[in-house]
């Protein structure tokens, strides 16, 4: 996903590593999803308060800047999602955060988006890119963390493999709708992050003005449509609570 003149990183490496084929004539995954997409425990994390995080500045032009942003940025989601695990009656574990320069990580290539979560690895591979350098733009920066560490509660949750699975069992437009609603929530639970980290993150834009430039952005056949990654933010963000981020049961149009 890449917003005009806010170039946000939000790919994963998920799926296409796993080993075995899928028939594309397969029929669709019924249309009530399992429990553990539906009616996961993180659903009931509750409404977070506000929390601090020292969150430093960035430096034009320094990798090491970058890094010690990104790892900051992390430690502030970690500290977020672990309070909301334990709300659950679950258990939170970090990441592992991988930061490079070049392209290669854990997981194979870094895409050219930036960051990836790789699920085997449970790790975020992160990828100083040129931009970043020249215009280290801290919103975007932030949500390479922020979207990824919804991909990595997605995993810590079940609701990743399961979603792998169906994914396997689907073929055609069924898999691009799963595929959706998997980004889609990690945009969401993003939401949620920042309901609570916002002043901390100290983004240079507006929330208004961020999710307005999110749904101008390019259409991605992985995320989705931009206006709808848009409104799973604004969901996460305005419902201050992961229960606002079942993007499972929710109907097509919104997930397109």
């Amino acid at each position: 996903m890449r917003i005009p003149l806010i170039a946000a990183c939000v790919g994963m490496v998920v799926g296409l590593a796993l080993s075995g084929t899928a028939n594309a004539e397969t029929k669709a995954p019924q249309a009530a999803p399992p429990a553990v997409l539906a009616k996961n425990k993180i659903y009931g994390s509750g409404t977070p308060s506000a929390q601090s995080c020292a969150i430093p500045g960035i430096r034009q032009g320094s990798a090491a800047s970058l890094k010690t942003f990104h790892l900051a940025m992390a430690r502030c989601a970690n500290t977020f999602w672990a309070t909301r695990f334990r709300a659950a009656g679950l258990r939170y574990s970090p990441p592992k955060i991988a930061i490079t320069t070049g392209t290669g990580s854990v997981c194979g290539k870094i895409t050219s988006n930036g960051a990836q979560y790789c699920p085997a690895q449970r790790t975020i591979a992160i990828r100083i890119m040129k931009r970043d350098l020249r215009d280290p733009f801290r919103m975007n920066l932030a949500h390479s963390i922020a979207h990824e560490i919804g991909h990595h509660v997605q995993q810590l949750t079940g609701m990743l493999d399961e979603q792998n699975r169906l994914y396997w069992r689907a073929g055609g437009s069924a898999r691009t709708i799963l595929s959706h609603r998997l980004e889609m929530q990690a945009e969401c639970f993003a939401g949620v992050f920042y309901s609570a980290t916002l002043d901390s993150i100290d983004p240079g834009i507006t929330w208004d003005q961020w999710t307005d430039a999110v749904s101008r952005a390019g259409e991605s056949k992985v995320h989705g449509k931009p206006r709808n990654l848009a409104y799973w933010q604004e969901r996460g963000y305005s419902g201050a609570s992961a229960r606002s981020c079942n993007t499972w049961t929710a109907p097509p149009s919104r997930v397109s």
